[in-house]
């Protein structure tokens, strides 16, 4: 395979990005420590190629419209999908990186094929990588409501839910899609869920077998270290907890008003952060937790971490090039 060494060392970013995807699905967390080597990287190739390319010329400008475009407008670009919320901050990152990465088409001549196939007009490398995880990531709802037809799973819904057992939520990342109410899309999420449970020092299994005295905030006695709600995340207890309702000499008053005004003692659990929890309020967890621990299966929105969308579209691009470009070429409109 034979590139310019800039070019070639570009690659290192692709098996990087393969484990950013997997630890994203897995974990939905990614060491922040991972980006600034792959910035640094990115501005130094950067720097080689404008280094190469001086003195400027006529056929340069074209180069310079590029490297420009991909810095000053799709790096932003990924800034501004995370402060409106489109984006993760991790999201935002990779997008960031790869726009210092390849600011321009790259060119490898594999076995007599130069790669990519498909480059576009304004020849921006970054923005067709965009363009193609957007395509991936559309496609995803659909191969999501495939799936649920497959189980024949039937709900309005299919395309962006999933229906999982309520035993396995302690180790599923996304949110419920549900309330005891009904559907809804601002359901609890599964990391507040998780923090709620260490909390209270106690698992999903115990609080379905008497949810009852779990609803009673009276029933909190040491609490400990939430973490950020991961799985897998299990910090060791802390040393003197607090307790609710409960008097000096260490017993509980069930006529207190706590155990009425503040059911799972969801007031108490967010009060004693110092963060909102992904968004969590007292109803919300209310709701969460009334459902978890009276249904044996609940619809759950998955979601799809965009790094992983952004793998594919980097390796769809390496390989075949500007997908949408490809496919409005075939059909004669550009």
């Amino acid at each position: 395979m034979l590139g310019t060494m800039p070019d070639l060392l570009r690659l290192l970013v692709v098996p990087v990005f393969a484990w950013a995807a997997w630890r994203d699905v897995e974990t939905r967390r990614l060491p922040n420590r991972m980006w600034p080597p792959l910035a640094a990287l990115g501005i130094v190739l950067l720097g080689w190629d404008l280094l190469a390319a001086y003195p400027f010329g006529p056929l340069d400008s074209l180069f310079l419209l590029q490297v420009a475009i991909s810095v000053f407008f799709v790096a932003p670009l990924g800034y501004a999908f995370w402060y409106v919320g489109g984006f993760g901050a991790a999201d935002a990152k990779a997008l960031i990186v790869l726009a210092l990465l390849f600011p321009t088409f790259p060119s490898y001549l594999v076995s007599g094929v130069e790669l990519p196939l498909v480059e576009t007009t304004l020849g921006v490398f970054s923005f067709t990588i965009l363009t193609n995880a957007v395509l991936v990531a559309v496609a995803y709802p659909v191969a999501l409501a495939l799936r649920n037809l497959a189980a024949r799973r039937f709900s309005s819904v299919m395309f962006v839910g999933q229906e999982v057992t309520v035993s396995s939520l302690p180790t599923r990342h996304g949110s419920l899609f549900e309330t005891p109410r009904g559907y809804t899309r601002d359901g609890l999420d599964l990391d507040a869920l998780r923090m709620y449970l260490r909390w209270r020092g106690t698992t999903l299994s115990e609080l379905r077998a008497d949810p009852d005295a779990h609803r009673d905030p009276a029933s909190v006695g040491e609490t400990h270290p939430v973490g950020d709600g991961s799985v897998g995340d299990g910090p060791a207890v802390a040393d003197g907890g607090t307790t609710l309702a409960e008097h000096h000499d260490g017993s509980v008053d069930r006529d207190s008003p706590a155990a009425y005004d503040d059911p799972w003692a969801a007031e108490a659990f967010l009060d004693s952060l110092d963060w909102s929890a992904y968004g969590t309020t007292p109803e919300k967890l209310r709701d969460g937790l009334d459902l978890v621990a009276t249904r044996e299966r609940v619809w759950v929105m998955p979601g799809l971490p965009f790094v992983v969308p952004t793998f594919v579209g980097l390796l769809v691009a390496l390989l075949y090039g500007d997908i949408l470009f490809g496919v409005l070429g075939a059909v004669g409109l550009v």
